[in-house]
């Protein structure tokens, strides 16, 4: 086949599809990945498509970044709400200082659902992704290759996906919620406690969650006890109380008066419990929250470790309009530390210069 057929029939797909993939245009043309570039390299320089990582665009949609018009990317996340929705604000806000737009897609955390959000997102032409996965790093062994099939730069956000079970290394900026843990559990032991209840739910940052407890309980020399028991985000949830008091009676039975609770919803319910059943917070259980989006309008305001959501946001954009820009730009792998902020919860603020001192 002759380069010019070829090239027809490639500018043919291109205006059937809105995108190439290279590896599709091998199977199709017959011909090798080196020759599919070069045609594709000779369609860039006559202005008929657009090279992006992997395959190609329509000029229509590539060209977005030149003068009168804004680079377009997308952002595919589990949630708009509650946590993301600061992440969301901070990659608009970065996206804006490079004269950029955000593409938005919401998976619900449902995988069938993320592959069509991806689908719609990338169908659109967007120069680069920003992705938070609906699976979490502990279920890695279940991602399939729908992350090494895209084609344009990806920065992961709150996930560390890569070898072995990635064919190749991503750029991540995600929270180190390991060292969040150790932050709730350090201000516990400086408070005197050395006997610490948790109940962490289930979700994916209980991951990271639980190696930090674990690195902590061996560093500070502390008893933990990670319970069963599914709290209640709510309080009208069908056997609310039940679970409520059935955690309350393992921090009795342990000898715990810290808890550490994920996420701020259930540490309120929490808090409110303890309270109907005559327990003072924070003199008989003192309360640790993880997350900080709702902790501060709970009852007794909750101390609470609060990831850098609208840092985080901010960072994995930066870091993907600076790939864009540049495709020597390193792989990245990038960890922001929570901060902990103190309130009533846990009957730290009569401590608070000894503790930050």
């Amino acid at each position: 086949m002759l380069a010019q057929e070829r090239h027809e029939l490639i500018l043919r797909s291109l205006r059937r599809h809105g995108r190439l993939r290279v590896a599709d245009l091998v199977a199709e043309l017959g011909v090798s990945a080196i020759t599919v570039r070069r045609d594709l390299a000779e369609l860039d320089s006559a202005g008929l498509l657009r090279r992006v990582h992997g395959g190609a665009i329509g000029t229509a949609a590539a060209d977005q970044s030149g003068a009168g018009s804004r680079l377009t990317i997308g952002i595919v996340v589990p949630s708009a709400t509650s946590y993301y929705s600061d992440v969301i604000r901070g990659a608009e806000a970065m996206a804006d200082r490079y004269g950029a737009r955000l593409v938005l897609g919401v998976s619900s955390y449902d995988v069938a659902t993320e592959r069509e959000r991806l689908d719609k997102v990338l169908g659109i032409g967007v120069a680069g992704l920003l992705l938070s996965t609906a699976l979490g790093d502990g279920a890695a062994d279940r991602m399939d290759t729908r992350l090494d099939d895209i084609d344009v730069p990806v920065v992961l956000m709150e996930r560390a996906f890569g070898f072995p079970q990635m064919r190749r290394e991503y750029d991540h900026v995600r929270t180190d919620h390991a060292y969040g843990a150790m932050l709730a559990l350090r201000h516990f032991v400086a408070l005197g406690h050395r006997r610490i209840a948790i109940n962490l739910q289930s979700t994916v940052t209980a991951y990271w969650l639980r190696l930090g407890i674990e690195a902590a309980a061996k560093t500070l020399g502390i008893e933990v006890f990670l319970s069963p028991v599914d709290l209640p985000a709510r309080g009208d949830d069908p056997g609310a109380v039940a679970q409520l008091d059935a955690f309350l009676a393992e921090c009795e039975s342990f000898g715990s008066r810290a808890v550490l609770v994920h996420s701020d919803e259930h540490g309120a319910g929490l808090v409110e419990r303890a309270m109907d059943l005559g327990l003072r917070v924070p003199e008989d259980l003192a309360v640790i929250a993880y997350n900080d989006v709702t902790a501060s309008l709970a009852v007794v305001p909750l101390t609470a470790v609060c990831p850098p959501r609208r840092a985080l946001g901010e960072t994995a954009c930066d870091l993907l309009l600076r790939k864009i820009q540049s495709s020597n730009t390193p792989i990245q792998h990038l960890s922001l530390l929570p901060t902990l902020n103190i309130r009533s919860s846990c009957g730290a603020e009569q401590n608070l210069s000894a503790f930050h001192s």
